[in-house]
């Protein structure tokens, strides 16, 4: 009687698997139909259009050429980029001019209104006032003796000036201006020339055993002929003795 409980117990958890196997495939079976209905419905829904942006509004405000001190600069550079197209305005420059008005750096100078361009190019303008002495391009004026920052054209006239003063007064840099030739103190022999091509002379190297050139430039082989000469000229003196050696035989 025990074996048959034990073997009753034993087939009723033996018919248990069965079913809770089943019960499993069909819970894996209803977990995979609600994957595909899932994905089904992805497949059915339309695809999320983003907002576009309104290009029209864009259009209307940004402008895609800023004129500044008789400059025409690019509309999509950022500011402090486009500031430094100026003439006498650099990276430094422009960050002082661009945190003096509130102006982003990154921000494109296109977008930003009238007031803001009238601001910056009077900053510009004004930039020798209020930075200190060695932060301007122009010190101690040839003329006035004013520390003042040149931008726009009136850069590269004052320089055309400058160098017309020195060539005037025939100082050492006007001269090397006159000749086109290096101002600063740079290396000449390789760069910087100008005029007819010329070689560079380079010394000869005696290979081991041959004899050194004379002092007046000629080479040893004909060293070698002009002591060939002498030897040659020998041969005379040789034939005159028996005729010094007839006087003596008479005596």
């Amino acid at each position: 009687m025990a074996e048959e409980g034990v073997s009753k117990k034993d087939e009723t958890k033996k018919g248990d698997h069965p079913k809770d196997e089943k019960k499993e495939s069909k819970k894996g079976g209803e977990h995979k139909g609600e994957h595909k209905d899932h994905k089904e419905e992805k497949a059915k829904k339309p695809a999320r259009v983003e907002p576009k942006k309104d290009e029209s509004k864009k259009d209307e405000n940004f402008r895609y050429i800023v004129r500044l001190v008789n400059t025409d600069i690019d509309g999509n550079k950022p500011t402090v980029i486009g500031l430094q197209s100026v003439k006498g305005v650099g990276s430094r420059v422009a960050e002082i001019i661009a945190n003096r008005a509130n102006v982003m750096r990154t921000e494109k100078i296109g977008n930003l209104d009238d007031a803001k361009v009238d601001e910056l190019e009077k900053l510009i303008i004004s930039y020798g006032e209020y930075v200190p002495a060695w932060a301007v391009n122009r010190q101690m004026d040839f003329e006035t003796g004013e520390d003042m920052h040149i931008v726009g054209v009136d850069l590269e006239v004052r320089r055309k000036d400058d160098i017309n003063i020195m060539k005037m007064i025939r100082c050492y840099k006007g001269v090397r201006h006159e000749g086109g030739q290096k101002v600063r103190g740079q290396r000449t022999r390789s760069n910087g020339r100008t005029g007819l091509t010329l070689g560079v002379m380079r010394q000869r190297q005696l290979q081991p055993g041959a004899a050194p050139a004379a002092a007046g430039g000629a080479p040893a082989p004909a060293a070698e002929k002009k002591e060939e000469k002498p030897a040659a000229a020998a041969k005379p003196a040789a034939a005159a003795k028996p005729a010094a050696a007839a006087p003596a035989a008479k005596k």
